[in-house]
């Protein structure tokens, strides 16, 4: 038996000793205890069998499966048969309580009837306890396997993110490395080798669900590196981001694709440009910014696929939903980033 499961036989056990136990304290001193025991703790264990039966079985196997009759049908005649038994009992152990029993035959008969409709509500309290403990029961349950199912599908959904993001990456450095190669081969060497490092810290220290910003900080920066040896003289790059630790944990990869973004559309092989690149720590908010020339994508330049930039916004809205802010502006021909993200 679990925690959960003793403290509510616990529980129960409480609530029915003092519903025994009442009657009794009440009445304490006085001779009547015969009366006690027929109006009370007979009726109460008949109650609690009504309330047993429709917890444990009844509820599940007729109301819960829309047999609403059977189930119907069945509590009144468990009903009517406790007051039969009840009647039973009392005229054969209690007769003085028996003879001061209403009849017909009082006034014409309405107090009769009257007791007997009394009884039998009494008889539906336990009842209709039982489908209202039952209900809100199976209610938590079911908001409860709702949630995890919605948090196993937000994992996975942020799983397949992740293992999207990883062959984008590793394609676009590939290109920008192929590049190289016929142009420096020198630099395409260091390129590789530099590719390695970044993959290895995205195969085996991204699949935590927050990492310390601070390397995600040495990460970009080693592939910023990795794509000025690509670039000419004519480009210009500057990045500045928090030295030290700045104590925060963040989702791993939210901010490559806006730099690989940049180093894709910020750089012309005849026009100079300019890349800034700006991340600020304030408290527990990361503010992180770049501005970069605006040259369109060519029709016929097939390098990437534009899957960075969805991917960002896809996890952004299941990591960080409304805690974060995700602006981008065209403004003379410079298009600006920026991204803020409440990490608490």
């Amino acid at each position: 038996m679990n925690k959960n499961n003793k403290i509510t036989f616990l529980s129960h056990l409480l609530v029915w000793l003092v519903l025994f136990s009442l009657p009794y304290m009440l009445s304490y001193g006085q001779e009547e205890i015969n009366r006690i025991i027929a109006h009370f703790w007979i009726p109460m264990v008949f109650y609690a069998s009504i309330f047993y039966l429709n917890y444990f079985i009844l509820v599940d196997r007729f109301l819960f499966t829309k047999k609403t009759v059977q189930f119907i049908v069945i509590n009144l005649c468990l009903i009517a048969f406790f007051l039969i038994l009840k009647e039973h009992i009392e005229d054969t152990f209690f007769q003085d309580i028996a003879r001061k029993r209403p009849t017909n035959n009082t006034n014409g008969g309405p107090p009769f009837k009257l007791f007997i409709y009394v009884q039998m509500l009494s008889y539906v309290a336990p009842l209709l306890f039982s489908i209202a403990i039952k209900t809100t029961k199976r209610w938590v349950q079911t908001e409860a396997e709702r949630k995890e199912t919605t948090n196993f599908r937000l994992q996975s959904e942020l799983q397949h993110l992740h293992y999207q993001l990883q062959p984008h990456f590793f394609f676009n450095s590939l290109n920008n490395i192929y590049s190289l190669v016929d142009i420096s081969p020198e630099q395409a060497k260091k390129s590789i080798h530099s590719l390695s490092k970044l993959m290895r810290y995205m195969l085996y220290e991204t699949n935590l669900d927050l990492v310390p910003l601070s390397k995600e900080i040495d990460f970009m920066k080693k592939y910023i590196d990795l794509m000025k040896l690509r670039v000419s003289d004519k480009t210009e790059v500057s990045y500045s981001f928090p030295s030290g630790d700045c104590g925060i944990q963040i989702a791993p990869l939210l901010f490559i694709s806006l730099i690989e973004n940049a180093f894709k559309h910020g750089v012309s092989a005849s026009k100079e440009s300019h890349i800034n690149i700006t991340m600020a720590c304030d408290g527990k908010t990361v503010l992180f910014t770049i501005e970069n020339d605006n040259f369109p994508k060519q029709s016929d330049d097939k390098s990437g696929s534009g899957i960075g930039m969805q991917n960002l916004e896809k996890r952004l809205q299941l990591l960080y939903a409304n805690k974060y802010d995700f602006k981008t502006i065209l403004k003379d021909e410079r298009f600006l980033v920026h991204l803020e993200i409440e990490t608490a």
